[in-house]
């Protein structure tokens, strides 16, 4: 799925994607998504993106320069 652009997509749908793209796939060890946000709620680390402010790819790239 590509990520919608802040600037053609709604809440609701950037709050979606972010949930969707972060569910566990209850495989951990080929995963490695719960080892990126570090216990962390991903609505709260993409809030910026879901209520429009800043672009996905910002935030993931911040998050994983943050480990």
């Amino acid at each position: 799925m590509t990520v919608p652009s802040i600037e053609s997509s709604t809440r609701e749908e950037r709050l979606n994607y972010v949930l969707n793209e972060w569910k566990c796939l209850h495989n951990c060890e080929l995963c490695g998504k719960c080892h990126v946000l570090k216990g962390r709620c991903e609505e709260l680390l993409y809030a910026d993106y879901i209520d429009g402010k800043r672009s996905y790819m910002d935030i993931t790239l911040e998050i994983r320069s943050n480990r």
